[in-house]
């Protein structure tokens, strides 16, 4: 990337409200049904059918405000988007325009280097319907539209200009999702179109400078696909503008197979929408109240989480961010803490073999054979000492299998750790019998032979020997 320009980039996010019938009429928003099957006169846009809003929509696009730190207003107006294309029946968009649902609200994306949050603040929050999709490769020659998606409930989350790379973009888009997700106000699944993403980019000389034109990315539906669309629009731009062109406002598409940046059309100002107020729905109007009730019915959101599991569980970094990827993950996580009564082991298991587990068996966590009071009786065996690592990956796999509790498979499969003096010196002997080149050696003073030697007493044991007492037993005949 040139160190002579400075990117500066702003994203809008579009999000599929979790509701079961559309914006502004009872038709369902159920995901891949047949072509045009989810559709009446409402979001059609027949002569004289009238949109009546969704109360449980205006519900969770006020919790979506509210989670981001926004300010709710008491009055938001739904305007008119006016624009012609084949997938908008009506030849207009029900959106919000200078009255929006919400404004100024921030989002944490990470640490900067001096320590401090590195914050990404929120313009504004308002309320749309969704257009309908063109397909254009299910017939040769021609375009098809499929308007089940037309009158989809969305809020669009419009940032500020405030990031600066490509990978502050994509880290943007998922702590969004994953606040979305948290707020439980949509499944924000990005391959279903429940997530979208448009990215506004310009460059400038210096961060004193003024901006610059933009261009618009629509429609991102990845992480990656942000990330490396930001990079080579940035690239573009920088060529042009050093090559003495200028850069027109336009509409770009990524192309993710040929991995490139190509226009789609001159980008429209607002102006160009001709908005004015939707006559057929009065303003909506918010009491407070209601606005306050939704606020206290937030659960722990990703930051104040991040921070808690830091402080409570003293896990690093990496751990965390890890853990609180999913509200799931985070909860099951708590349940083994507390059921183990070791954080850090639990985390460790939660982080390798469950997780391994879940995604090699497709099931969920709430799914899995090994709940989370079984694991935490699993870890307090093995912090105890009572099994081996090794032994309790064993009762894992077996625990997967049988619903019985870890220490009575344990002592069923002769898993129970052996800490006896005169069975492990037994184990020992026999590896010495075994192994005399190497006993030799060992006490003849070779000690990197140690480790070795404990590896076969704990083969000979079945993992049931203490390995902690075995080290001790041969350092005593260490020569």
């Amino acid at each position: 990337m040139s160190t002579n320009w400075e990117l500066v980039i702003g994203l809008e996010v579009h999000c599929q409200l979790k509701t079961r019938s559309k914006i502004f009429c009872g038709c369902a928003t159920s995901f891949g049904e047949a072509p045009n099957t989810n559709t009446c006169p409402v979001c059609l846009g027949l002569p004289g059918a009238l949109p009546v809003l969704n109360a449980e929509a205006v519900h969770l696009a006020t919790r979506a405000s509210l989670a981001l730190g926004c300010t709710v207003h008491e009055a938001s107006v739904f305007a008119r988007k006016n624009y012609f294309y084949p997938d908008l029946p009506k030849g207009y968009q029900i959106s919000q325009f200078d009255r929006p649902l919400a404004t100024e609200g921030a989002v944490v994306i990470g640490v900067q280097s001096d320590g401090t949050p590195r914050v990404i603040r929120v313009h504004r929050v308002h309320m749309e319907e969704d257009a309908g999709k063109s397909v254009h490769d299910r017939f040769r020659d021609v375009s098809a539209i499929d308007l089940n998606r037309a009158g989809t409930p969305l809020v669009e989350i419009v940032s500020e200009p405030d990031i600066r790379t490509g990978a502050e973009a994509g880290a943007y888009a998922r702590r969004m999702k994953q606040i979305l997700e948290y707020a439980d106000v949509s499944d924000a699944n990005m391959e279903e179109g429940s997530l979208r993403v448009d990215v506004n980019i310009s460059i400038r000389p210096s961060s004193t400078s003024p901006f610059g034109t933009k261009t618009e990315i629509k429609n991102l539906n990845s992480f990656s696909a942000i990330e490396r669309a930001v990079e080579i629009e940035f690239a573009r731009q920088v060529r042009v503008l050093e090559s003495g062109g200028t850069i027109e406002q336009q509409t770009m598409l990524y192309d993710d197979k040929r991995n490139e940046v190509r226009p789609a059309r001159s980008k429209e100002g607002s102006h160009d929408y001709r908005y004015f107020p939707e006559p057929d729905l009065p303003p909506l109007r918010l009491a407070s109240a209601y606005v306050e009730s939704i606020r206290a019915a937030l659960p722990e959101l990703p930051e104040a989480k991040r921070q808690r599991f830091a402080a409570e569980y003293g896990l690093g970094d990496v751990d965390v961010e890890q853990l609180i990827v999913e509200a799931s993950l985070a909860d099951h996580f708590e349940v083994v803490a507390r059921a183990s009564g070791d954080a850090r082991r639990a985390a460790n298991w939660m982080l390798g073999a469950v997780l391994a587990s879940v995604n090699a068996s497709g099931r969920s966590l709430a799914e899995h054979p090994v709940t989370a009071e079984r694991l935490g009786a699993l870890i307090k065996l093995e912090a105890a000492g009572d099994v081996s690592n090794t032994a309790a990956r064993q009762l894992f796999a077996l625990m997967e299998q049988e619903s019985g509790e870890p220490l009575e498979l344990a002592k069923r499969e002769g898993l129970v750790q052996v800490r006896d003096d005169s069975a492990l010196v037994g184990w020992i002997d026999e590896v010495f019998a075994e192994n005399p080149a190497e006993a030799a050696r060992f006490a003849g003073g070779e000690k990197k032979l140690q480790g070795v030697l404990v590896g076969l007493v704990m083969k000979k044991s079945k993992g049931a020997a203490d390995p902690k007492k075995v080290n001790q037993l041969l350092g005593a005949r260490a020569g």
